[in-house]
């Protein structure tokens, strides 16, 4: 029986080891890691073949969101499922824009959490909080065509928690140039917040590009 190969990142760690046990029960299941934090998430998946990430929202230091678009840009092609006890629309939406297959709550039972699992690395997908808009992968075509390359690179670092100095040095300009395009950003999309920049993008689907 083919196994799926599962990597859990949670940061806490009863959690994780309840759901090790629980995997142990089923012959079609293999825990191949388990951690806390983005980084070591992405240093199992450089040396592993993993299915499915189950992934917490809420990681203690950091968005679990993070590591959708850190573990995509590496070049993994498996499926995400979210872990949480409760993300709002804005955090739905901007799951699900970032790639995952399927948000299941905490409190689920062992048997519905087995059944997610399935679901989504069969290709399906698992909503447990419903919320406007959940799974689609629509694109304004008009909006995302009134910003420029670097615009959305800057946009994409927002979107995944980054602050002014991260997204400089990942797209490999200045802080100063950061803000500048930020507050392009501010001007087209006539907001005045991060928050309120972030929910215009996820209500207007714009376009981003990955890291180059």
């Amino acid at each position: 029986m083919p196994h799926l190969r599962l990597l859990v990142i949670d940061d806490h760690v009863l959690f994780r080891e309840g759901l090790a046990r629980l995997f142990q029960t089923e012959r079609d299941f293999e825990l191949i890691g388990q951690c806390g934090t983005v980084r070591e998430g992405l240093e199992i998946l450089s040396r592993s073949e993993i299915d499915v990430v189950l992934l917490d929202y809420d990681l203690e230091d950091e968005a679990g969101t993070r590591f959708l678009s850190a573990a995509q840009a590496a070049g993994f092609r498996g499926k995400f499922l979210m872990l949480t006890a409760g993300m709002n629309e804005l955090q739905c939406a901007l799951a699900w824009k970032l790639g995952i297959s399927g948000i299941i709550l905490k409190h689920s039972s062992p048997a519905r959490l087995l059944h997610a699992i399935r679901t989504v690395a069969e290709g399906g997908i698992w909503n447990d909080q419903k919320t406007p808009g959940e799974g689609t992968h629509t694109r304004d075509a008009r909006a995302s065509s009134e910003l420029t390359p670097r615009e959305r690179q800057v946009l994409r670092g927002i979107l995944e928690g980054l602050s002014n100095k991260e997204i400089a040095h990942n797209i490999g300009t200045s802080l100063s140039s950061v803000k500048a395009i930020l507050q392009r950003l501010f001007d087209k999309t006539g907001v005045r917040t991060r928050g309120q920049l972030v929910r215009v993008a996820v209500e207007r689907s714009l376009e981003t590009v990955p890291r180059g």
